[in-house]
């Protein structure tokens, strides 16, 4: 078996998530379907994470195993490209270690989320518009106290079946870059509607409704139902993974 990863980007609109499900188009079933005609074996394809319905990735690897090795892994993504529609866009496909594992062998996984400043017809599938637009600099302050702490059991969903709600964050920032604001969080892992929650939470401490110093006791109570609503999926984009490069 010679195993491959596969580098993509794709736009979770009109798909209910990565993780294939009984009864719903999926990413990772699109993808399943295409090598298995493209390569007339049946080929399996496991993601580096999973992301949830209508969220976004500029950047994404999967990797999967096929008995005959490739002879030539650009063609094979053209290929596959013309097999996938416009929402799914093959990068490169390119042979990887026996035990390089998509998910397992990431070291981090970075996402962004998009908040659009003023109304913007050229990005309202890609943002979240709201109001009142919350302060940046409060939701920096608050945004610091992330790194004080590795259970985030409180911006987890709720009866997942992960042994740990334990991740490390390595970074987790607003930028204002004139149109939007931009929230980019890096971590080793990431739970279940993390992201969202976190960007939820941090929203109504930029609009006031909530302190620096309570978002300290949300993250201490371990208990989702003090934290924030979720944000809109559509505003969410996995934008990096990170690996060893001994893998390659």
């Amino acid at each position: 078996m010679a195993r491959y990863f596969m580098e993509l980007a794709y736009n979770g609109k009109n798909y209910h998530g990565w993780q294939i499900q009984p009864g719903a188009v999926t990413i990772q079933e699109t993808l399943n379907e295409a090598l298995s005609t493209l390569l007339r074996e049946e080929i399996q394809v496991t993601g580096a994470g999973r992301t949830d319905a209508g969220v976004h990735a500029s950047f994404y690897v999967a990797h999967f195993d096929t008995r005959t090795p490739l002879t030539d892994p650009a063609q094979t993504a053209y290929k596959l490209n013309r097999m996938t529609g416009p929402d799914i866009a093959i990068r490169r496909i390119y042979a990887v270690a026996p035990d390089a594992h998509a998910r397992f062998s990431a070291l981090s996984r970075t996402y962004q989320y998009f908040i659009d400043k003023e109304k913007d017809p050229f990005t309202c599938d890609y943002a979240w518009k709201v109001h009142p637009l919350p302060d940046i600099d409060r939701m920096n302050e608050a945004c610091r106290l992330l790194f004080e702490y590795t259970d985030f059991t409180s911006f987890s969903k709720l009866h997942t079946d992960v042994k740990t709600n334990n991740c490390t964050i390595m970074q987790a920032q607003w930028q204002d870059t004139g149109r939007q604001l931009v929230f980019t969080i890096q971590a080793d892992r990431f739970l279940r509607n993390m992201v969202r929650a976190i960007v939820g939470t941090l929203v109504e401490i930029g609009q006031g409704k909530l302190t620096p110093a309570d978002f300290r006791r949300i993250i201490e109570s371990r208990n989702r139902c003090n934290a924030g609503s979720s944000v809109p999926a559509k505003g969410l984009f996995l934008c990096h993974v990170e690996y060893d490069k001994k893998i390659f």
